[in-house]
């Protein structure tokens, strides 16, 4: 499956409620499998973004579904990148190559 990274930013309100934060990931992460995806790993960081999301989701739609979701409730906002695993850069350097 694709795999995403989620970098996340806590709004205003996601800060107000930052006592909360393992609970919404938790709930993220059941909305994720009913969307029929995986959450693979969350990190909370310091910097620039207050955390990180790697997930797996059939295709680019299942994956914006589920942050748009997420978005939607109003506690983060997102940046998401398609991550490629070795043999997906493999693949696509031999079409690259011709």
């Amino acid at each position: 499956m694709p795999t995403y990274v989620a970098l996340l930013s806590w709004t205003d309100q996601g800060a107000r409620n930052y006592k909360d934060t393992a609970k919404r990931a938790e709930s993220f992460g059941s909305a994720v499998n009913k969307l029929g995806a995986e959450i693979l790993s969350i990190y909370w960081t310091i910097g620039p973004y207050d955390l990180v999301t790697v997930l797996e989701a059939p295709d680019d739609e299942t994956a914006t579904a589920a942050l748009v979701q997420l978005g939607g409730v109003g506690n983060v906002r997102s940046t998401t990148l398609r991550a490629f695993d070795r043999e997906e850069m493999e693949r696509i350097i031999a079409k690259a190559a011709g």
